[in-house]
């Protein structure tokens, strides 16, 4: 289950990597990701590793997400199932929704990911529908 999540981090890598570049004659050498940029969970006995790299999720968990404990993790988990079950479906239909999606996230509901997990993914979540504009499934809070 090491993929878990990890499916995640290539997504937002390639976004962050993909957002609307112009060509010049000189173009200026790439910064490297700050550490700060990334998010980072790992646990061993589960198998799973989360990691989300985007330029503004860090900052905007810091100042706009709820802290940690706000919500239950039966809330967490109740949001991240069908927000997840909606983005898989975009994912795997990049002719009808585009290319924000470029891979499913392999989130299973039977497996306790505990509540880190669960706040972080629900977090990216809803900053990415903010981010983009897009809606998967219910309301989403406007932070």
């Amino acid at each position: 289950m090491k993929t878990i999540l990890y499916t995640v981090l290539v997504l937002v890598l390639v976004l962050a990597c993909t957002s609307n570049k112009t060509l010049t004659s000189n173009p200026q050498p790439e910064k490297p990701i700050a550490q700060n940029d990334t998010v980072r969970i790992v646990n061993d006995s589960l198998e799973y590793e989360v990691i989300i790299i985007d330029a503004g999720f860090t900052s905007w968990l810091a100042g706009r997400a709820y802290p940690r404990n706000y919500y239950s993790q039966a809330y967490l988990e109740g949001k991240n199932r069908p927000w997840v079950f909606e983005w898989n479906i975009r994912a795997r239909n990049p002719s009808v929704y585009g290319d924000l999606y470029l891979l499913p996230i392999d989130y299973n509901p039977g497996i306790n990911y505990g509540y880190e997990v669960n706040y972080l993914l629900y977090n990216y979540l809803v900053y990415f529908q903010n981010k983009y504009n897009q809606r998967l499934g219910g309301r989403v809070p406007d932070r």
